[in-house]
């Protein structure tokens, strides 16, 4: 998806408007995962881009689009352009980090039978 929004328009609330800014995005990033990932892979990932306009549009993060939109609005801007595409990858495991309680005997959790 690569769309400018309004963000300033007569007669509307904005807070209505970033709302449904922001239900569009979820829509869409629903609509993305529910595609068959190619073989493999594991997960969607996603590049994402916010900003006044596609030029000055930076990169980041899905979980940082509604906090920046917000910011967009707050700054008394007048559109917000998202750019998120969609690409297969991977999950990668988290490492295993060993508790202080596992290991106040001096022997980690892995080394006992």
């Amino acid at each position: 998806m690569k769309k400018t929004f309004p963000i300033q328009v007569p007669d509307k609330v904005t807070e209505r408007l970033i709302e449904s800014i922001k239900g569009e995005v979820r829509k869409y990033v629903k609509r993305e995962r529910r595609k068959e990932i190619p073989e493999g892979f594991d997960q969607w990932d996603f590049d994402c881009k916010v900003g006044p306009d596609e030029a000055s549009a930076q990169s980041m993060s899905s979980k940082e689009i509604f906090p920046a939109i917000d910011a967009l609005a707050k700054t008394a801007g007048t559109q917000v352009y998202i750019e998120i595409l969609a690409r297969p990858g991977k999950r990668f495991p988290t490492p295993i980090i060993p508790t202080a309680a596992a290991t106040q005997d001096g022997v980690t959790p892995s080394a006992t039978v």
